[in-house]
C-alpha cells in the first residue's frame, strides 16, 4: 500500500516537476515570484514591530493596512497602462531594483517624529507592487503553452501559500530576536535576488500594431480608458475579472476577523492568529489542486465558482458558531480551499480570454476591484465591531451568510449571462 501510495505522489506532481525542470523561462519567473513574496511577508511583520515601536496608536497600525491596499487600488489603473505600455520584463527588473531601494529606506526611520516616512516608502512600494504583479500574471501565459498554464498558475498559488505561511512565521521570529534593521535589509536583498532570476529569463510580449505593423502608443488617460472600455464590452473577460474581488466584499472581512477570533474567542492571541493564518494558507495552496483532479472542464469553472462562494462562507458560518482551536482551523482550512481554487481558476481563464496587448489593464483593473472591496469588507466589519453594535460571532455569521447568499447571487446572475452567451456563441458555429 506504502507504494502504491508513493507511487500516485509521484504521479501527481509529475507535471509541477516537469513545468519547472523543463521550461527555463517560468523557472526564473516562479523563483522570481518564491524569493519577492518571501520577502514582502518577512517585511511586513517588521513594518508593524516600527510603528509599535514609536506608537502605542491602534489607528497608525491600522493605518498600515489601508495603506498598503488603498495604494494598490489606486495605482492600478495607471500601472495597468504602464505593463502594456512598456517591455514587461525590463518592468518587472526595474520594479525590483527600486523596491530594494525603497525596503532600505525604513532603516532611516530612528524616531516618531520619521514615522510619517514608513507610510510614504509603504506607498511607493505598492505603487511598484501594482506595476509588478499585473506584468507577472500577464507574463505567464507568454513563457507557457497552453497545457502549461493551468499547472503554471496551480504552482504559483501554491508557492504563495506556503511563503504566506513560512515568512510571516520566520519574519515573526526574525524581527524578535535579529532586529527591524536585519529583517529590512534581507527583505531588500530579496528583492535584488528576484531581479537576478527575472534578467536571465526570456518573455515574449505582443502589443497592439496598427495596418503597418508598428506599435500602436495610446497617451496614459486614453490608453487607461481604454483598458475600462474593453471589460465594459467583453463580458466573457469581464465575469472572470469581477470573481476575486466579488468573492472578497465578504470574506475580507471574515480574514481580518480572524485576528480577532484568536485574541478574543480563543484568547491564544499571536500564537492562535498564527495558526488560523496557517490554516488559511494551506487550504489555498490545496484548494487548486483539488479542483483541478475534480473540475478539469474549463467551461464549468464559472458556474464553479458561484459554488466555492457558497462553500466558503458555509465554512466560515461554523467558525461563528465553534468555540475551539481545532474545529475553527479545519473550517478555516476547507473555506481558504474555495478561495484558493477561486483565484486560480479566475486567473487562468482571465490569461485564456485576454488578448496579450491589453492584459496587462484588465488585470490591473481586477485587482483595483479586489483591493477596494477587501478594504470596504474590513472597513465594514471594523465599524460595526467598533461600535459594538454587534458581536464578533454575530459578525461572523451575518458576514459568512451575506458571502453565500453572493454565491447564490452570481450563479443566478453571471452565471445564467455566461450560458445565454455560450449557447448563441454555439448557435451561431452551428449556422456558419
Amino acid at each position: 500500500m506504502r507504494t502504491i501510495h508513493r507511487c500516485t505522489m509521484i504521479t501527481s506532481l509529475r507535471p509541477y516537476i516537469r513545468l519547472v525542470s523543463d521550461n527555463t523561462d517560468f523557472r526564473r519567473l516562479w523563483l522570481s515570484q518564491i524569493v519577492s513574496n518571501f520577502g514582502d511577508w518577512f517585511g511586513l511583520l517588521a513594518v508593524y514591530a516600527l510603528v509599535t515601536r514609536f506608537s502605542d496608536s491602534e489607528f497608525l497600525l491600522g493605518l498600515v493596512i489601508i495603506i498598503k491596499t488603498l495604494s494598490l487600488a489606486v495605482s492600478s489603473p495607471l500601472a495597468g497602462y504602464i505593463t502594456d505600455r512598456f517591455n514587461r520584463r525590463h518592468l518587472m527588473i526595474g520594479c525590483d531594483l527600486l523596491r530594494f531601494v525603497v525596503v532600505l529606506g525604513f532603516l532611516l526611520i530612528r524616531s516618531g517624529g520619521l514615522l510619517w516616512l514608513a507610510y510614504l516608502l509603504l506607498m511607493l512600494q505598492m505603487f511598484l507592487s501594482a506595476i509588478f504583479l499585473p506584468a507577472r500574471s500577464s507574463s505567464i501565459p507568454n513563457v507557457t503553452s497552453s497545457e502549461e498554464l493551468v499547472t503554471a498558475n496551480i504552482l504559483s498559488s501554491l508557492s504563495w501559500s506556503m511563503i504566506f505561511t513560512m515568512g510571516m512565521a520566520l519574519g515573526g521570529i526574525a524581527t524578535e530576536f535579529l532586529g527591524t534593521d536585519l529583517v529590512f535589509i534581507m527583505d531588500a536583498a530579496s528583492y535584488l535576488l528576484s531581479a537576478y532570476f527575472i534578467y536571465g529569463a526570456v518573455i515574449p510580449q505582443h502589443q497592439e500594431t496598427d495596418t503597418n505593423g508598428t506599435a500602436v502608443h495610446r497617451q496614459p488617460l486614453q490608453g487607461i480608458m481604454e483598458g475600462f472600455l474593453y471589460l465594459r464590452r467583453h463580458a466573457t473577460i469581464r465575469r472572470p475579472a469581477l470573481a476575486k474581488g466579488t468573492f472578497e466584499i465578504f470574506q475580507g472581512a471574515l480574514v481580518y476577523m480572524l485576528i480577532l477570533v484568536a485574541e478574543r474567542k480563543l484568547l491564544m492571541g499571536s500564537l492562535g492568529l498564527g495558526l488560523l493564518y496557517a490554516s488559511r494558507g494551506l487550504g489555498t495552496g490545496v484548494g487548486p489542486i483539488v479542483a483541478r483532479r475534480w473540475f478539469r472542464d474549463e467551461n464549468y469553472w464559472i458556474t464553479l465558482i458561484g459554488f466555492l462562494m457558497m462553500f466558503s462562507g458555509g465554512m466560515y458560518f461554523f467558525v461563528g458558531i465553534w468555540g475551539s482551536l481545532i474545529p475553527i482551523m479545519i473550517f478555516v482550512f476547507f473555506a481558504h480551499t474555495a478561495s484558493g481554487a477561486n483565484w486560480v481558476m479566475s486567473t487562468v481563464l482571465l490569461q485564456r480570454r485576454t488578448p496579450d496587448p491589453i492584459r496587462g489593464r484588465v488585470f490591473s483593473l481586477e485587482w483595483v476591484y479586489l483591493t477596494l472591496a477587501q478594504s470596504g469588507s474590513v472597513a465594514l466589519a471594523s465599524l460595526l465591531l467598533d461600535n459594538q453594535w454587534v458581536t464578533l460571532d454575530t459578525a461572523i455569521l451575518l458576514f459568512a451568510i451575506l458571502l453565500a447568499s453572493t454565491g447564490i447571487g452570481w450563479l443566478s446572475t453571471i452565471v445564467k449571462r455566461e450560458n445565454k452567451d455560450k449557447a448563441e456563441e454555439l448557435r451561431e458555429m452551428n449556422l456558419n
